[in-house]
């Protein structure tokens, strides 16, 4: 790849791409992102490069790099619709074929490729109604794509695909007409807030860095994303990772910074090697290094790899981490922006928040203004699962409310079911419930009822989901997360979590749940970082939210969802019980007895509550007591 000198040279570039891709008669783009690619995804793509590569009628083009040709087969990023997973889209038609197999290859290369027919088996389908283009699904037709705007729609391994949809367009502005105060201005007026968790203004850190007096600074992203069920900055590094690097190159031209780092779990093993492409094809075309498109302005990125600790997501343990020190929270002040990496001026934003920026230097701080509620403008990506018929990426604006995403875009509960609560925020976030479905979801909002957006993961939960156990698991999670530095978090959630563990057992009394209340509030007044004092967050709102479940626990020793093993008791219904003795011969501790042809009966006081009794009746007649 040659050097982009110029502006001239970049925007020919973006030009002659377009047209390269307009004249292809057929672009096969196959979802290579982590999701898509367990379910076999890659093995897909390549038994489509082989069908169409044996085909002497079709002159073909394989792998990220542009070219003439009638059929062109690329690895997009992911598509979002992860429920529907594998998935294929077929351009110019804009056909999404969903939950495709290997077996599907042949029909899709036949039919669709060859003779331009549709596979209507592979298409998504709702009420009966079979939908043919990707934005006529109702998952994607009620979404507000701007982040994830490329992320299925490009080949991921690709800078001048890229650049073919304005990629690096918002940089070479800044860059060519635009002083760095200015697009400090810019992105402070827009009043976009940090995507990671807290929700702070971007503009402010970054004139905060860039009024210091110290001249060496760093513009650091977080990608650690360490939230169970969020992965919405690893879609964004995986599907469109130019984006995110664009973001940074403005933030350093605007702070005027020569070095930046991006911290990626070391889970995102794709994320990372798509970043690493990403870095050197910009390198390489000299959109990063030395004296970027012909101006003095260098810039230089680096890839640091987390070793899985929730605690880095923090931005002073994260800079600590990438210093190679252990990953542990300081005292502030002083703040990131002040003495941040190597003690230097530092701007930490997270995935999100940097893909958001070339938008509004493109667009302007009014047209983002103008995207959701004047506090909290802009859209936000979340991570939709739990107990939702379609679980997966979405992008909504700020201030859509949950019902609006739980039932429009997810498609309401699964089975049917009866909605029961969301988690949002991740363990350091906290329960919604029902009448709560019509709030806005944004960062004000939200934190008026002890919530917050996080880093954007929802997980929704039905009415087969115990409350307590969902508390349980998170401060597990918290607790086993902690860095131990500080006495309240390291100390305070693990007394927390012994009192749940006591509590789902059977074994817990009232004073517990009074005790959980003071040691939650004394963890979020008293722990040292923000993962600390939110850390008793989900314990807080449930036990706020469904305390007669808590005191069905401790005080009935019931379990209404069903879900702790302590508190279960399985019943033999003897109008329903043959006598035929299975239940008796597959428990494993002789807790059943009986008379062949009569109900049998179960020793309680034995009973350890496996369940193995109720999987080997077939005739229905054991059962959890209600």
């Amino acid at each position: 790849m040659a050097v982009i000198k110029n502006l001239d040279e970049l925007k020919a570039i973006q030009s002659q791409t377009s047209e390269r891709i307009d004249e292809t008669k057929c672009r096969i783009l196959i979802c290579g992102g982590t999701g898509c690619l367990a379910g076999g995804s890659g093995q897909i793509y390549d038994k489509m490069c082989e069908l169409i590569k044996d085909d002497p009628d079709v002159e073909v083009h394989i792998g990220p790099e542009i070219a003439h040709g009638d059929v062109t087969v690329h690895k997009s990023g992911c598509h979002g619709f992860c429920e529907m997973g594998p998935l294929m889209r077929i351009e110019p038609q804009g056909i999404l074929y969903t939950k495709v197999k290997l077996d599907d290859c042949y029909d899709i290369y036949e039919k669709t490729i060859k003779k331009g027919e549709v596979v209507t088996r592979l298409l998504f389908s709702k009420d009966g109604k079979e939908y043919e283009k990707q934005d006529e699904i109702p998952f994607y037709k009620k979404q507000t794509r701007l982040v994830l705007e490329n992320c299925g729609q490009i080949d991921a391994e690709n800078i001048e695909e890229a650049i073919a949809v304005g990629g690096y367009q918002a940089f070479a502005k800044a860059l060519f007409t635009m002083t760095p105060e200015e697009v400090v201005k810019e992105i402070t007026e827009s009043n976009l807030r940090g995507r990671g968790g807290g929700g702070f203004p971007a503009g402010r850190k970054w004139s905060q860095v860039a009024g210091q007096k110290e001249k060496i600074r760093y513009v650091v992203c977080n990608g650690d994303e360490g939230d169970p069920g969020a992965f919405m900055d690893r879609s964004v590094m995986e599907g469109d990772p130019h984006k995110m690097i664009e973001g940074m190159l403005i933030a350093a031209y605007a702070v005027s910074a020569q070095e930046g780092y991006i911290y990626v779990r070391a889970e995102y093993p794709l994320a990372i090697s798509r970043l690493r492409l990403a870095i050197a094809q910009a390198e390489e075309r000299g959109l990063l290094g030395d004296n970027i498109l012909g101006t003095d302005f260098s810039f230089k990125l680096h890839i640091n790899r987390g070793a899985g600790a929730f605690v880095c997501g923090e931005g002073s343990a994260l800079t600590a981490s990438i210093e190679g020190n252990r990953g542990m929270p300081r005292i502030k002040p002083p703040r990131t922006v002040e003495q941040g990496l190597f003690a230097k001026p530092t701007v930490l934003n997270n995935v999100e928040t940097y893909a958001n920026v070339p938008m509004i230097i493109n667009k302007g701080a009014d047209w983002y203004k103008s995207i959701g509620p004047a506090n909290s403008p802009g859209t936000k990506a979340f991570a939709l699962t739990g107990a939702v018929k379609h679980t997966g990426l979405i992008e909504v604006p700020m201030g859509t409310t949950l019902r609006e995403v739980i039932f429009d875009i997810g498609g309401g509960i699964k089975g049917d079911g009866k909605f029961k609560a969301v988690q949002i925020g991740g363990p350091s976030g906290g329960c919604l419930m029902t009448p709560h479905l019509d709030v806005n979801l944004d960062f004000d909002s939200l934190k008026k009822l002890g919530a917050m957006i996080g880093s954007g993961g929802l997980v929704v939960m039905d009415d087969k989901t115990c409350m307590v156990e969902v508390a349980r698991f998170f401060m597990n999670f918290t607790q086993n997360e902690s860095c131990g530095k500080c006495v309240p978090c390291r100390e305070g959630t693990k007394r927390m979590l012994e009192i749940l563990e006591r509590i789902v057992a059977g074994q817990g009394t009232l004073e517990d749940l009074d005790l959980l209340d003071e040691l939650g509030n004394m963890i979020k007044d008293t722990a040292l970082c923000g993962l600390g004092k939110s850390a008793a967050l989900p314990v807080m709102s449930t036990l706020k939210n469904f305390r007669e479940e808590y005191v069905e626990h401790v005080v009935d020793k019931k379990c209404r969802a069903k879900n702790c093993k302590a508190l279960r008791r399985f019943v033999i219904s003897p109008e329903l019980c043959k006598g035929c003795s299975k239940c008796a011969r597959n428990c494993p501790v002789g807790a059943i007895s009986g008379q062949i042809r009569n109900p049998f009966t179960i020793d309680y006081n034995t009973c350890i509550k496996c369940g193995a009794c109720e999987d080997a009746c077939a005739f229905h007649a054991i059962h959890i007591e209600d």
